[in-house]
Formats: C-alpha cells, sequence, structure tokens
C-alpha cells in the first residue's frame, strides 16, 4: 500500500501535516537561484515545489519513488493548467542514470525517516531503520551534491523527529553532517513556523512528559563554493519590494 504525499513545510514531528508552503518555495528559489536556473528535486513528493518552479521559470527535476505520486502531481497540474515539470518515477539513488547536466539549486524536503510510511517498497526510505535510511539518505545527498555547479545553492527542509522512546535523532544535525561531507559549506538556516493548528490542544499530553508542541522547521541552506563573494558575480541583487506571486 502507498498513498500520496505533499511533504515538507507540515510533515513534522509533533505538528499537523500540511501541504508544502508554496510562499517558501518562492523565496528560496528567488534567493538562491539564478534566473531562469535549473533545479534538482531528489525528494519531491508532492506537486508544489515542480509547480512554483514552473510558474517562475525554472526547469525542474523531481524524482520520487512511488507512480501514483507521480500520476498525482499530474493530474494536479492538468487541474490548475500549469506546463508540466520533470517528474522522474525512480530511485533518487539513480540521479546519474538520468541527469546529465549540472544544475543550478538542489531544493528539497525529505521524508523524515520512519515518521510516516509512504508505501511498502523495501527502498522507500521510510521503511528503513534509522541508520539505514541516514546511509542512503546522505548518499542521495552526496549524488545530488555532485550534480550541483559551483558557486551555487542547495536548500533542504528539515526537522527534528523522535525515535520509539522519545529521545529526538538529531535528523537535522544529520542532515548538515551529510552536506559538508559531500563537499558543501553550512552557510544559513532560517526557521520556519508553521501554523499552531491543534498544538494548543495536543500540548498538554506532550508536557506530562516535558515535550512542548512543535511548530517549526529548519530550513538549512548549503553553498558550493570556496568564497562567498563569488555569490555577487553570478546572482542578481536582492529587491527589498519583491512581490509575492499569488
Amino acid at each position: 500500500q502507498s498513498k500520496a504525499r505533499e511533504n515538507g513545510a507540515g510533515a513534522m514531528g509533533e505538528s499537523d501535516d500540511s501541504i508544502f508552503d508554496p510562499v517558501l518555495a518562492q523565496l528560496m528559489y528567488h534567493w538562491f537561484n539564478i534566473e531562469g536556473g535549473s533545479i534538482l528535486d531528489p525528494f519531491a513528493g508532492g506537486s508544489v515545489r515542480g509547480i512554483v518552479a514552473k510558474k517562475m521559470g525554472y526547469d525542474y527535476t523531481g524524482f520520487d519513488i512511488r507512480q501514483e505520486q507521480i500520476d498525482f502531481n499530474i493530474e494536479n497540474c492538468s487541474d490548475i493548467g500549469v506546463s508540466l515539470p520533470n517528474w522522474i518515477c525512480d530511485d533518487s539513488l539513480n540521479i546519474d542514470n538520468h541527469v546529465n547536466e549540472k544544475v543550478d539549486m538542489v531544493f528539497s524536503c525529505p521524508p523524515y525517516a520512519d515518521l510516516e510510511v509512504y508505501s511498502d517498497m523495501s527502498n522507500d526510505l521510510s521503511n528503513m531503520s534509522y541508520e539505514d535510511f541516514i546511509e542512503t539518505y546522505s548518499n542521495i545527498i552526496k549524488k545530488s551534491c555532485d550534480k550541483l555547479k559551483f558557486n551555487r545553492f542547495a536548500v533542504f527542509v528539515v526537522g527534528e523527529i523522535r525515535d520509539k522512546k522519545g529521545m529526538y535523532r538529531n535528523f537535522v544535525g544529520d542532515t548538515v553532517k551529510a552536506f559538508i561531507d559531500s563537499g558543501l559549506s553550512y552557510y544559513n538556516e532560517f526557521i520556519l513556523v508553521n501554523s499552531a493548528g491543534s498544538a494548543a490542544l495536543r500540548v498538554g499530553k506532550y508536557m506530562k512528559r516535558r515535550k512542548p508542541a512543535k511548530i517549526h522547521q529548519n530550513v538549512l541552506v548549503f553553498y558550493k563554493g570556496e568564497n562567498h563573494d563569488d555569490i555577487v558575480t553570478e546572482f542578481k541583487e536582492l529587491n527589498d519590494k519583491y512581490e509575492i506571486e499569488n
């Protein structure tokens, strides 16, 4: 069994699931990609990041292991009248078989280990032990970073998750390590505050064990380059009056 997902900006361990925030996608593309650049998303999940990229004039390639997820995304694009992004149904470990050119940005929101199981496929990351998950996840990050051009950015949206005993796994730290091990520098972190939703109702149960209701995620930015002064040579100056499109 499997199900379509709109992961990220909501796929958090102790808060409400939600569709990936399109405004976050738009801002990350505007801030950390060059105009008309290409985007590689190794954990595409839902349609939002691809649709926003197409509407903004970017070339987007996203991977998902489940055909039903790709079909759901295509249907979504058809419903709103957007040209199709390049969604590929395959294991992200096979990126080299599909992506031949270097890309201008890596942007994704990965599965949060086994927080939510998306299918019964053996190579689905959500079915793996955390140790196997991190090994495979780190390998995918390395393959993605190898496809990234020099003087470019990678952005991942992640959040902490707990193990079966209720302890943090340090997923955010493991993500940072995977990118550093792949040769990128840890450049920025933003805190994305999500809607409180039902957190107020749940916090009483959580606080019995002294755990607050989590309503944020970590937006991690990594840089592939040697000197941040090089950024201004290829990235245009940002306009403080940039307007978010509807």
